[in-house]
């Protein structure tokens, strides 16, 4: 009885085994459409070579979000690091050979955010203007969002027992209002622009058309990982300014072929059942054994 019970759990389980390879080997995933910049999408064009470090766009913001001061690195005046709880746009320096540069990070409302994909509930979602926003009334706190955005952005209140998430939306209330983003509005030398994307775009193709050797050949932004709304000219590469990724396929588009791949038909689910099935049919004889034998 005991041989029997251990060729019949080796048959379901090399069953199994053989359905979910052909699930995924066999079987070609199913085509995800590629996500396209939203008819009304804004955004923000920064160039490297204008700005000056001021950080002017960083205390503005801040005034605008209604966001405290970090003094947690200097001790005695903001001076954030880099984006946190207390911090949705900071001006980094950037280190490249015998050149530096300075670069403005925040949210890069992405075309196809790797966050809203991850999000498992909608609490993050583009919206008006394709601006990636965040519902607290829908969040419940997986931080599934901050592990899947590849410019490590979203960021959550760890300072709070009920963290809010922190991150640029845009300054959407002073949009509603006809003004403009609270970081562009105080620029000195309008190093970072605000306006409808596809203008952005001329605008920045324009500039690397009349000044090529200016500025790296490339609108970082235009292209990568699907495209984001805020797009980047500068003087130096743009790995140097911490853009790690060149790829055009955004993060959703591999995580959700994978998916769609092993669900397709439900093969690798009824593969799990059957496995499963194995195991309660074995405990189930086991104990009917067991209570045999006494």
């Amino acid at each position: 009885m005991a041989t029997d019970r251990r060729t019949l759990l080796k048959g379901f389980a090399a069953t199994a085994a053989a359905a979910a390879s052909m699930t995924v080997v066999s079987t070609p995933a199913l085509a995800r459409t590629r996500k396209t910049v939203p008819s009304d999408a804004a955004g923000l064009l920064y160039d490297a070579t204008k700005c000056v470090g001021c950080k002017a766009c960083v205390v503005a913001c801040k005034d605008a979000a209604g966001l405290p001061a970090d003094t947690r690195a200097s001790k005695l005046y903001d001076a954030p690091e880099g984006l946190n709880e207390f911090t949705k746009n900071v001006i980094q320096l950037a280190k490249s050979g015998n050149e530096s540069s300075y670069v403005k990070k925040q949210c890069m409302h992405c075309v196809d955010p790797a966050c809203v994909g991850a999000c498992m509930l909608g609490a993050l979602h583009k919206g008006q203007y394709g601006v990636v926003s965040w519902n607290g009334d829908l969040c419940v706190g997986c931080r599934y969002c901050s592990m899947a955005c590849a410019f490590n952005v979203p960021k959550f209140e760890w300072s709070k027992a009920a963290p809010k998430l922190v991150k640029c939306e845009l300054c959407q209330d002073r949009l509603a209002q006809g003004k403009q983003p609270a970081c562009t509005e105080v620029c000195p030398r309008n190093a970072v622009i605000f306006g409808q994307y596809d203008a952005l775009l001329d605008e920045a193709h324009k500039r690397l058309q009349s000044e090529p050797g200016k500025y790296v050949p490339k609108v970082y932004g235009e292209k990568e990982l699907g495209g984001t709304q805020v797009l980047y000219l500068s003087h130096v590469p743009f790995e140097d300014l911490g853009f790690r990724f060149n790829t055009d396929q955004p993060v959703p588009e591999v995580q959700q072929t994978v998916q769609h791949g092993i669900y397709k038909g439900f093969v690798g689910p009824i593969a799990l059942y059957a496995l499963l099935g194995a195991v309660m049919f074995r405990n189930r004889k086991k104990s009917t054994e067991d209570s045999d034998a006494s």
